[in-house]
């Protein structure tokens, strides 16, 4: 059965309470099924579970929201539409090569041909130019048992520590802030607490249209309580800010300021919980100097309701008013994505945030809590905690301590030394190697650089210049152009394997139906791959992803990511377990860090709350001041441009672009802008309009709208036909190396 969208809509109860706030929901798709089969959503960092109807022959014929799970059922439009995706004629069900170089047609060829033709080219670039000559880019869409088996594989066996993915583009900040605060990533907190704030403070993200399940349950709260207050910092009036008791329009990229404001208003208005300041925290300047509690007041004594106006544009009285909201509630509840994290200053930004809850006590309770919305499936589970980064080595370890480094080797059994000591390449340094050809080859799994890379026209030489092997679904993505060999994976459901969610979830995707084509399950593609292109077959001693697992979850004990306790039998009854979880018999933590709730803090610990990510036990409040974007607008470029999501695709479309329903509600990409703004440019709804920046310009569909407030034009970034990529800068936050894709100038006029 296929339901168009406005049948989808009128069928879901949920949909229709939901649908003037921008967050239709769904609670089951009916469909006659065989059986029904326990996963995940493929799409954002939500971790919704799902249950796959499959028909007497094998085939996937409906889904359905894990009613056990934490989305109670429900699910957003894109994840009740997946099972279009398995089947689409789009899919790529054959291994292909380009047998004459990057001009050349891709070519059908056996798996044979395909794995012997790309490990020869890693194997004769190790050999000539060492281990370095070669890399892996990965994604938090991959499996867990992909990214630690991948992660394995090149820093252990070609003994190089270029591993790094796209989670480098979008969660890298709030990585950033959470070990610079705590010592420790991932957040405190669960979804639970979203059902205990009485406030929500809600910035840097569109949350209705990013993460719609979680808006309704964040609506369903407010409806639960009159007393429950919103507040939404963002330049765009979204579907998010509609249900905002204040709504905090700012000059884009001035929020540091705002976040110290709120800070100074906290201390002067006797807010702060003197308390838990004097029990738990420490301070800090830029430069690692300890700082204390009165500097601090000092510090951020400058940003006064007044400067902050003069800095971001918004009413001293609302400075005021949002420090008091944030404050004054039982339990405040800080929510946060790219617009937070993708900046020049994304770790910065995060640290102040966790400021605000650790100032005033607003952490380790039911509903107190920072947490970061993730924009993956797994960037959490499969990427920061198997460590798959360059800088990194599984459950926390990082590549530059040599104690780290000699865990892991005796653990993989390979000898000391194995592992480099030197950080490998992060994503742009990574792709600025490929392009000067020190970088002589790269496995490209799971995700779309050529589609996602910040200042495309720059970063696409890189594909065009190194050896480039691809695994790949679907024939509409954009890196397919400079993929030399092409590997067809297996598709969401049609393999197995976990999936860790924002609130520490981890998830078992059991197989539902079998690889179409030729496919096969990208943990067979990479330990054939690598042993065929010289790596230790003793290094990859499984028979499958549950093998890998079990490896994986024995890693974990002892460390604080622990969750021992997840045999793969106990992730195939239950719907998502949350780490840390110790033993079998464990439940799982809503509250990290809190005695009695965290089994990591002693339950005869002096004080309730024990951070253990830091040698002190104390987090850390840091002194960071307001820095500007790299980019701000100006008299030559005097408009922001900044860019996003649409609720109807995810990502680069690849999936979504593939069901007509969702493909005719947003056919191609357009350009917000305010309507101040349009008519002094003469512009029209559907004029053609230009954005041209430093970098190039392009030309977009103009949608006239009060979304964006004026100087601010919006692009949404999933159409492959207007890369809008192509015009932003490439400038990165010195620490976490994400790049700053919220922010960039740009001229506006009306084409021709």
């Amino acid at each position: 059965m296929t339901l168009s969208r406005r049948d989808f809509i009128k069928g879901s109860a949920a949909a229709l309470a939901l649908s003037a706030i921008g967050g239709p929901c769904f609670a089951a798709a009916k469909e006659e099924a065989d059986k029904w089969v326990k996963g995940v959503c493929r799409y954002c960092g939500t971790g919704c579970g799902v249950l796959v109807g499959v028909n007497k022959d094998g085939r996937a014929v409906s889904i359905k929201g894990d009613p056990n799970n934490h989305n109670q059922g429900l699910l957003c439009l894109k994840g009740a539409m997946l099972i279009p995706v398995i089947y689409s004629t789009d899919r790529i069900t054959e291994p292909m090569i380009r047998k004459d170089g990057k001009k050349s047609e891709l070519t059908k060829v056996s798996w044979d041909v395909a794995l012997d033709f790309a490990a020869k080219r890693f194997k004769d670039a190790v050999a000539e130019y060492g281990p370095d000559s070669i890399a892996y880019y990965g994604s938090g869409q991959a499996l867990t048992e992909e990214s630690y088996l991948a992660n394995k594989i090149w820093k252990a066996g070609f003994r190089t520590n270029n591993v790094d993915g796209n989670p480098r583009l979008c969660m890298a900040s709030a990585v950033g802030g959470y070990m610079t605060t705590f010592g420790k990533d991932e957040p405190m907190g669960t979804y639970n607490d979203i059902d205990n704030a009485t406030c929500f403070f809600i910035i840097g993200s569109n949350t209705s249209e990013a993460h719609p399940v979680l808006f309704r349950r964040i609506a369903r709260r407010k409806q639960s309580s009159p007393d429950v207050k919103i507040i939404v910092v963002d330049p765009r009036r979204t579907n998010t800010s509609r249900i905002a008791d204040l709504h905090v329009f700012f000059k884009p990229g001035t929020d540091l300021a705002l976040l110290n404001g709120m800070a100074h208003i906290i201390f002067k208005e006797e807010l702060d919980d003197d308390r838990f300041i004097k029990r738990y925290l420490q301070f800090q300047d830029n430069e690692g100097n300890a700082r204390s509690l009165e500097e601090y007041k000092e510090f951020v004594a400058q940003y006064t309701p007044e400067k902050v106006h003069e800095i971001t544009g918004i009413d001293p009285d609302m400075v005021v008013k949002v420090a008091r909201m944030f404050a004054e509630s039982p339990a405040t509840l800080s929510l946060w994505c790219m617009g937070i994290n993708q900046r020049s200053r994304g770790v910065w930004a995060n640290n102040l945030i966790h400021n605000l809850h650790l100032i005033t006590g607003q952490i380790g309770r039911p509903g107190a809590s920072p947490l970061s919305l993730t924009g993956q499936p797994n960037a959490c589970g499969g990427v920061r905690d198997t460590g798959s980064l360059a800088h990194l080595l599984p459950a926390g370890r990082v590549v530059a301590n040599e104690k780290h480094r000699n865990e892991i080797e005796d653990y993989w059994g390979v000898p000391r030394g194995t592992i480099q000591p030197k950080m490998g390449h992060h994503t742009v340094a990574l792709f600025e190697n490929m392009a000067s050809g020190n970088v002589k080859a790269v496995f490209i799994h799971c995700t779309n650089p050529a589609h996602t890379l910040p200042h495309l026209n720059k970063y696409t030489k890189g594909l065009e210049t190194a050896f480039v092997a691809q695994t790949e679904c679907f024939h509409d993505a954009e890196t397919l152009k400079y993929a030399d060999v092409v590997f067809p994976a297996a598709f969401w459901c049609e393999t197995e394997g976990v999936y860790g969610c924002t609130e520490r979830r981890y998830s078992l995707i059991e197989q539902a139906v079998a690889p179409a084509g030729q496919s096969r399950p990208a943990v067979e593609i990479l330990m054939e791959f690598a042993k065929r292109a010289g790596v230790d077959p003793k290094l990859m001693p499984y028979k499958n992803s549950a093998d890998i697992w079990e490896e994986w979850r024995k890693l974990s004990q002892g460390t604080p990511y622990n969750f021992y306790g997840m045999t793969r039998e106990r992730l195939k009854k239950e719907s998502g377990i949350k780490w840390p979880c110790p033993s079998e018999d464990h439940p799982g933590t809503d509250l990290r860090y809190v005695r009695g709730e965290d089994p990591l803090v002693p339950v005869n610990h002096e004080t309730k709350m024990f951070f253990y990510g830091r040698p002190d036990g104390k987090p850390i409040v840091y002194l960071r001041p307001y820095q500007p974007p790299f980019e701000p607008a100006d008299d030559e470029y005097p408009f922001v441009l900044t860019t996003g999501r649409v609720i109807d695709h995810w990502h680069t479309a690849t999936m979504t672009g593939q069901v007509p329903e969702l493909r005719k509600a947003y056919p191609s990409a357009f350009v917000e802008i305010n309507p101040d703004d349009a008519k002094k440019l003469n512009i029209n709804n559907g004029d053609p309009v230009v954005l041209e920046t430093r970098r190039d310009k392009m030309t977009f569909p103009a949608r006239v709208t009060a979304t964006c407030m004026p100087g601010l034009v919006f692009c949404p970034f999933f159409d492959k036909k207007l890369l809008v990529n192509r015009l932003f800068h490439d400038a990165v936050d010195a620490a976490s190396k994400e790049p700053e894709y919220k922010i960039c100038a740009t001229k506006v006029y009306k084409q021709g």
